[in-house]
């Protein structure tokens, strides 16, 4: 009788934790560290072998909010490839120069989704749906945030998706597909053009260039997440709606191809990765009826999370809220870390929260 394709899938999973655990048995801890994030980088696809080409910075428009500015800038990211951004800068910045947040939108219609915007750039008068603003919650603590535009959204959709109807289509598939046969990853490719969002605020006379956070949701948590983990540029990190394992969300339901990175389970499962901004700040957002990722694996993630930080001397570093919503950015506790990380710039007790807050608990630069 042959194997059922079920049973052969799980098979496969299995020998890429046996041939993890062989390694890392075979390593001491800080060997370990070093290998993975040396293969992680080629599996994302070889981004870091690229010569940075100049920023070329362009304001794009300039718009007074209320108790903020909202810019809109471009730059030169890899290949020839622009980015536009939004820029939100405070009108009483939380310190001069400012700490950074460098904010990464999910699936949806981009960067304009995080501003309070409509997708064709007027003032958003509904809803703000499962991102909440979060770039004008940011902006509004005092922080100079950087909202890029990530690559397959908004404005930087390939011509057919700009002419569908939604403008909530994108154009991950197809320039996953593209990029994977040609030897890199959509994952990757929006990994390092995240990393010229450091180079452009580390440029800015109104920016901290050594204090500088990230944040995103879902797929801009993937990005946020390994981009902190990749970059050490990077002082801390939120990751919302992401932070799970492998094998119980991304190979559980279809996902979009933008999280596929191929090989990536031979080397290592999600913790292990987000471990590598160990001993950098790390806080993770999980909802209990996300229905991409689930709060269980989001549990299980963070325990392997906490291991790995108290191996590296650092158990208060990490920590995570498990609230009683989706998959959505929760805010609240998040934003109160990053106040103790960037304003007063020490780390806080680790342990998981509850919704309420209270605790339960106790590279090198990617491009060289």
């Amino acid at each position: 009788m042959s194997l059922k394709l079920e049973h052969y899938l799980q098979s496969l999973v299995q020998q890429a934790a046996a041939n993890r655990h062989s390694a890392r048995s075979a390593a001491n801890p800080e060997q370990r560290r070093e290998t993975v994030k040396a293969s992680f980088g080629q599996l994302l696809g070889h981004y870091a072998l690229h010569e940075h080409q100049p920023l070329e910075p362009r304001l794009l428009e300039r718009t007074q909010c209320d108790g903020y500015i909202r810019e809109r800038v471009e730059i030169a990211t890899v290949d020839g490839l622009r980015m536009a951004m939004y820029v939100l800068l405070p009108d009483n910045p939380a310190a001069q120069p400012s700490p950074a947040v460098i904010a990464c939108h999910g699936h949806g219609y981009g960067s304009r989704e995080i501003v309070g915007l409509e997708p064709d750039g007027s003032e958003r008068s509904g809803a703000s749906g499962l991102h909440k603003d979060f770039a004008i919650a940011l902006v509004k603590e005092g922080y100079v945030v950087a909202a890029p535009e990530l690559l397959g959204f908004g404005d930087r959709r390939l011509d057919e998706d700009k002419a569908a109807d939604s403008p909530a289509k994108n154009s991950c598939f197809m320039l996953a597909v593209h990029l994977l046969l040609t030897g890199r990853t959509l994952a990757g490719l929006r990994v390092y053009e995240t990393s010229r969002v450091i180079d452009y605020l580390q440029e800015r006379s109104d920016v901290e260039s050594t204090n500088i956070a990230i944040m995103g949701i879902s797929g801009g948590g993937l990005v946020a997440g390994f981009t902190a983990a990749m970059d050490d540029r990077i002082r801390c990190a939120v990751v919302s709606g992401y932070a799970s394992l492998f094998e119980s969300s991304i190979l559980a339901r279809n996902h979009c191809l933008d999280n596929y990175i191929p090989g990536v389970l031979l080397e290592a499962e999600m913790p292990e990765l987000l471990g590598l901004i160990a001993p950098r700040g790390l806080f993770l957002e999980a909802g209990a009826v996300d229905h991409l990722f689930p709060q269980q694996s989001a549990r299980q993630a963070y325990a392997e999370l906490r291991s790995i930080y108290s191996a590296a001397g650092a158990p208060d570093a990490v920590q995570a809220v498990f609230f009683d919503g989706g998959h959505e950015i929760h805010g609240d506790a998040a934003y109160a870390w990053l106040r103790t990380q960037l304003l007063e710039q020490t780390t806080i007790a680790g342990g998981d929260r509850n919704d309420d807050g209270a605790t339960t608990g106790s590279f090198d630069r990617m491009g060289g």
